[in-house]
């Protein structure tokens, strides 16, 4: 996260207030709000509130890019876009059908909620659910996220995937980007296709938008989206043989 510095002594200034003044409206001191505006030193969250309430002016106009940069932790984001909105931590929970509790815990960095509840969160602040996700859309996260979900320590899930702890706790922190037979695995073990793990977040929506209307309804078919689950649970060699046929089929005319 990249404090604009210069940004707070602009505001500071257009306000007629010495950085005494700042600094005791912030309840910070004097030398830290000096440092922060020099950019010498990067203030916690907590502290760019305080200077945003002091100076009446919203977070993110003290951020430089937006609540999507990297430096931001997810429950950042979404405590900063919920504070934006002038939402409540109960209004919040309540749109998107979760506990208060849950969700303070989530803003406070404290667990780790499965991509569904991001993605609930994002629907209830009205924006995309890329606009929150950084490395929450990562495959290590997803697969930490779920592994929390179903209660299984790494361990566990090694021993029921046939992969070592080592590997799981690699994969979970981006060390390691793990084979398409590791994957199967693990997808198996928790119950879900190989895709989960592998679609980038806003991946389909944003293939959806290209698509006219009727190609839309046609993928919402039932049939079709039974192929399509189908399609998703091939390993590679399955794949291509269906592509091949596909191929062939469309050389011979019959189409």
């Amino acid at each position: 996260m990249i404090i604009k510095g210069e940004k707070i002594r602009a505001l500071r200034e257009e306000r007629g207030y010495t950085l005494q003044d700042l600094a005791r409206r912030a309840n910070l001191s004097l030398s830290y709000l000096s440092e922060i505006e020099r950019g010498s030193k990067k203030p916690s969250l907590k502290t760019l509130e305080k200077l945003a309430a002091a100076l009446n002016v919203p977070k993110t106009q003290l951020i430089e890019g937006d609540v999507v940069e990297r430096g931001l932790s997810l429950g950042d984001k979404i405590r900063i876009l919920r504070t934006e909105k002038k939402m409540s931590l109960q209004e919040l929970a309540e749109r998107a059908g979760i506990s208060l509790s849950y969700l303070s815990e989530i803003e406070r960095g404290t667990v780790y909620p499965s991509l569904n509840t991001v993605k609930r969160i994002a629907e209830a602040l009205g924006v995309p659910p890329t606009s929150i996700m950084g490395q929450e859309g990562s495959l290590g996260y997803k697969l930490k996220a779920l592994r929390e979900e179903y209660g299984l320590t790494q361990a566990q899930l090694a021993k029921l995937a046939g992969v070592t702890a080592g590997l799981i706790g690699q994969i979970e922190q981006g060390k390691v980007q793990p084979s398409l037979k590791t994957l199967e695995k693990l997808a198996e073990v928790m119950g879900v296709s190989p895709c989960y793990f592998i679609m980038e977040p806003g991946a389909v929506d944003q293939m959806l938008s290209l698509m006219n209307p009727e190609l839309r309804e046609l993928l919402m078919h039932p049939n079709v989206q039974a192929v399509l689950n189908l399609v998703c649970n091939l390993n590679q060699k399955e794949l291509q043989f269906i592509l091949n046929f596909i191929q062939l089929f469309k050389r011979s005319g019959l189409s």
